[in-house]
This record gives C-alpha cells, structure tokens and sequence, in this order.
C-alpha cells in the first residue's frame, strides 16, 4: 500500500463532553460519532499545557512549551524547534494549513513547510474573517467554519489531480473558540432555554486552593456582555440574584457555543464525504481533536487552563481503516506531546532520527489495540501564563494518572510574557479519581491520603526529569528563554480586559 495521507482537523476549545460518542448530555455529533463509529475514541488524551498557542506549538513539534517557546498567547514559536511537518515535507508528502495558526503572523513565525497555507490573523473572525496567506491578506467573504472546509476540499482535488504524492493537511478551525458567533442556519438550534446543567454547577470550590477559588472564569460574575451579545437584565443583577444570573447566561452562552459546534460536526461530515467521493478514505488517516478541553459550566467556570479535567482532555477521534479497528477504544494515557511522533510513524518515519527535539513517542501500536508494557503511566502537565489580567489561573504543574491527579500552584510568573509579578502562595491539590471523579475534593492535606502524595510527588519529580523542566524551588530557580513578545497583541488583551471587568 502507498504511503498514507493525514488530513488532521482540530478545533479550538472543543470539550469531549460536547461530543455525543463521548456521551455529551447537551448536544449530537453525528457526523464526529461518525469518526468514532469507523476508527477509535481516544479516552485519555491529555494537553500540557492548556491554551491555544502552547498546545499548537506542542503539537507541531513534539514538545513542551519550555522547549519550543511557547509558554502564552504572547510568545511565538521559536522557529529553529523542527516540525514534523517540515520533516513530511522533506520526505516527500504535500502539505497545506488552513485555519488557525495563531503562532505569529510576521517574518519566521509564519508558516513553514507548507505547499500551501492560508491563516486567520491572531484568533480570527467568524463572519467574512481577514485572512493571510504568501500573496498577504484580505477578506474572506462567508463563515469561517465553511471557508476552511472549503480551502481544504479544493486543495484535496487539487493534488491528486495534479500528482500522487501523499499528503498532510491541518484543517484548523477558529469555532467554538470565544465569542461564540454562531452561522445564521444554526440558529434554530438549542434555543428553547433549556440545556442540561452540569452536575457541579453550584460548586462551592470550598476544598480548593485559594488560587483556584479566586480566578475569574465564573459563568455568575466573569462572563461579560461580549461574551453573552447582550446586557444582564436588571432584575439578574446583584449578589442576591447570583444563582438567577448564572442560570441565564448559561443558557445563552451554552446555545452560542453549541450552535458553533454544530458547524464543526456538519463540515467535519462535507469532508468525510468528500473523501469517500475521491476514493480516498481507505488509507487517509483523519484525526479529529481540539486544542484543548473547555469548562462548559463544570464547577461553575468557563473557559479553560486549569488542570481540571474538562479542561485537560483534548478530545480524540481517529479513522484509519486500513489499520485501526472500527468502533474500537484507547484508555491509554496519551498527550499532545506524542501527536507528531505518531503523525510521523504512521507514514513510515522514524521521529527520533528525524525529530530529535521531539519529546514525545508515537502511540501507533496502541490504535491497533496493542498492550505496550512500557507506556507512561501519567501525563505531566505545566501552565506557565501566571495571574494573566484576564482569567488570574495560577502558574502550575502536576500529574494525572488513571487514579489520581497532584496539582502544585507554585504562584510565580517567572517572566513568562503576559504573565503578572504578583506571587501567590505556594498551595498543592491532590484528587482521587476512583472515590472522586468529579474532583470535587481536594484531599492533600488528608492524613490518609500522605502515603499515596509522597508517591506522586515522587512521581512527578520523575517525570519533570524526564522531559527536562525545572520544578519551581525559589527566585533562583533558572529561567527559560521565552519568545519573542508580542506588544500588539497585548495592547489589544488589555483593552479587551478593560470591556470585560466594565461589562461583568
């Protein structure tokens, strides 16, 4: 058999639990269940470090944030770090990007080693978006989720008119990232006021680290009027009508946000289609995720960042028939870190001769449904943009496994751009997620819980060694070499942060 494509789609702020063959109780996805159906559901896939640039950068490269540069939404790639991308290129494959890139829209940031690409600026638009491509930039008339769909299917014709090299496409879309503007034909959908709550809705937060219970990502009191597309009423106003308020701007925000991810599922079916219709969908790997995981309510917040595990989980749909099982499951613990060395392996390349930096390790035997004795038990996490003006989510690190999660809210920016000087306590987390699933109790200073942190401290320490991050142990603790800064686009947040506190 030929070499095999990737056509490799990826939303931005997509939560597993708003897909239906994770078991969302708020919306269907069929043309997503359709990937899950024909392929595997990956159950316990992990990003590390949740938000989008770091993860995008992660993903391209094989590698943590103190590795490739990208620690915040203000740091652009460090373009001397490979990707598996370039590595494709250079064996041969076609390669194209469209979407968004968010990694940097100037001189080396730009995308590299594509035949072709085409990019939002920053986050992007979802009506008539600018977007930029080697020619420069200009409008794009229609709605963004269709428009990627659309560069994707023409350059899929394009090249197997014009050659039979195999080819890598990242299909990347804006939607259902903020502020949620959803097409016109959706807007029928979820509209009836009546969603289904999340079970820690009201989550009191009463055993968690003060970090954590003062960052701003309340749906009740963070969630603004550009978010929402219009003022609290009157009578919702107060914190007496706390409760009332929260309910109302849940339905609002949840119905924008699923009517966003509706457009996701119907254009993520035009491209299975269209694959099946050039006969392509035999030996094409297609790979659905998100850039990260999304609060969708879950103990009251949105948005995303913290090691939370709506947050954490990127979902995973892969379809592959010509070696992965239909309607088969994962439950290793996998990360983003892996994507390129897997994306890599499967087209016959072996990522570490030809991804050095790379950090991660292909998880190809487990898609086939393989027992890998040696596979990681835990996946290590790191948040670096401390107390941003936006959200305040402390800096972190920790460890998930299959039972438990540690957390250690070191409180320190460390110079990370975007990141604040304020220094917060040091605090730690620790959740059992047999007795606990819910992380609704955090357990660490629990006497019966001692033996089980020593372990996991003992743990973590390996697994920072492993992939060569510093732990937090003081003022002198070295400092990695962040990219370059993005004045502009921090102008911009400031000013956004300013709409949002006038608005909340």
């Amino acid at each position: 058999m030929s070499r095999p494509n990737i056509v490799f789609v990826m939303s931005d702020d997509h939560a597993a639990h708003a897909i239906s063959a994770y078991g969302s109780t708020v919306n269907a996805t069929p043309h997503l269940d359709r990937l899950a159906q024909e392929g595997v559901r990956m159950d316990a896939v992990y990003c590390t470090n949740s938000i989008c640039s770091p993860s995008r950068a992660t993903i391209l490269t094989g590698t943590y944030s103190h590795i490739n540069g990208v620690s915040s939404i203000w740091t652009e790639m460090d373009y001397r770090v490979p990707t598996f991308i370039d590595v494709l290129h250079g064996a041969g494959y076609r390669t194209a990007m469209f979407g968004k890139w968010h990694l940097g829209e100037h001189g080396n940031a730009l995308p590299r080693g594509f035949d072709a690409w085409k990019i939002f600026p920053g986050q992007g638009d979802y009506v008539d978006p600018e977007m930029i491509d080697e020619n420069g930039s200009g409008p794009v008339p229609g709605y963004a989720t269709d428009i990627v769909t659309d560069l994707a299917i023409d350059w899929i014709d394009e090249v197997t008119t014009s050659g039979d090299e195999p080819f890598c496409m990242m299909v990347h879309h804006k939607a259902p990232h903020r502020p949620w503007v959803p097409d016109e034909k959706h807007r029928h959908l979820y509209a009836d006021g009546t969603i289904p709550e999340p079970d820690t809705f009201f989550d009191d937060h009463a055993t968690r680290s003060k970090a954590v219970q003062g960052v701003r990502m309340t749906i009740a009191d963070d969630m603004g009027a550009d978010d929402l597309k219009e003022e609290v009423p009157a009578h919702l106003r107060g914190p007496e009508n706390r409760e009332a308020r929260m309910r109302w701007k849940y339905q609002i925000y949840m119905r924008d946000y699923l009517q966003c991810v509706q457009s996701i599922d119907d254009n993520v079916g035009r491209l299975l289609d269209h694959l099946a219709e050039r006969g392509l969908a035999e030996n094409t790997m297609v790979v659905y995720t998100s850039d990260q995981g999304f609060f969708l309510g879950d103990h009251g917040w949105f948005d995303k960042r913290l090691m939370f595990d709506e947050s954490l989980q990127m979902p995973m749909l892969i379809r592959w028939p010509a070696e992965i099982p239909a309607a088969s499951r994962c439950a290793g613990i996998v990360t983003n870190v892996d994507f390129a060395a897997t994306f890599l392996d499967v087209c016959g390349i072996d990522a570490a001769s030809a991804l050095p930096t790379s950090q991660g390790r292909s998880f190809r035997p487990l898609l086939r449904g393989e027992e890998v004795e040696d596979w990681p038990e835990a996946a290590y996490y790191r948040y670096w943009e401390h107390d941003d003006p936006i959200h305040a989510a402390p800096a972190h690190y920790g460890i998930r496994t299959a039972t438990h999660k540690l957390i250690h809210y070191y409180g320190v920016g460390m110079g990370v751009p975007g990141a604040s000087e304020a220094e917060f306590e040091p605090e730690w987390e620790l959740y059992d997620l047999v007795a606990d699933p819910a992380e609704l109790r955090n357990v660490a200073d629990d006497p019966a819980y001692a033996e089980v942190r020593a372990q996991l401290e003992h743990t973590l320490r390996e697994y920072q060694d492993h992939y060569r991050d510093l732990p937090y142990t003081g003022p002198d603790t070295p400092r990695p070499d962040w990219g370059p800064y993005d004045h502009e686009l921090l102008a911009r947040v400031e000013q956004y942060v300013t709409q949002i506190r006038a608005s909340s």
